[in-house]
């Protein structure tokens, strides 16, 4: 699962981030066998000038695929935290490139709920109904994931108002 619990003192925080499928040492796996299967059709015009007219595409091939996978582990370091006291309920995401952005609220009044969005299962922490606020959490986690999570974070959520 791509989050995690754990108390510190009376504080349980739940930490959440994105799954990546493909570790560093797959990917170095990944681009070197690109680069020898892409290389395969050059050795038919080793020697001749369709060489040089076919060695940039393929290069440029390589380049895309490097930069897309760091992109994806770029966005892959994006966590959210869920930091749950008897007198406080605090989200805090943090994002590469951008600044953290935090919400917190009494936690008395939070509901963790399930409800159609952008993605499926959308999970959100809801406060009271006059006020309207709400935030999202684990849009990067899958439905199923989201689904067990709102179970986990309702049952933390009731502990803490016994």
């Amino acid at each position: 699962m791509p989050y995690e619990w754990h108390d510190e003192g009376e504080a349980r925080i739940l930490r959440a981030w994105p799954h990546r499928s493909l570790p560093r040492q797959g990917f170095v796996w990944f681009i070197s066998v690109t680069a020898v299967l892409l290389a395969f059709p050059l050795m038919a015009v080793l020697g001749s000038a369709v060489l040089w007219g076919l060695l940039p595409f393929l290069l440029a091939a390589i380049a895309a695929v490097w930069f897309a996978i760091s992109h994806s582990y770029r966005s892959g370091t994006t966590q959210e935290i869920l930091t749950l006291t008897p007198q406080r309920i605090a989200v805090t995401r943090s994002d590469p490139g951008r600044p953290e952005r935090n919400w917190s609220a009494n936690p008395y009044w939070i509901h963790a709920t399930l409800r159609p969005g952008p993605v499926e299962n959308y999970l959100v922490l809801t406060g009271d109904h006059e006020s309207g606020r709400e935030v999202e959490f684990g849009s990067f986690l899958t439905p199923e994931e989201r689904d067990a999570l709102q179970l986990e974070i309702s049952k933390a959520i009731a502990k803490l108002r016994r």
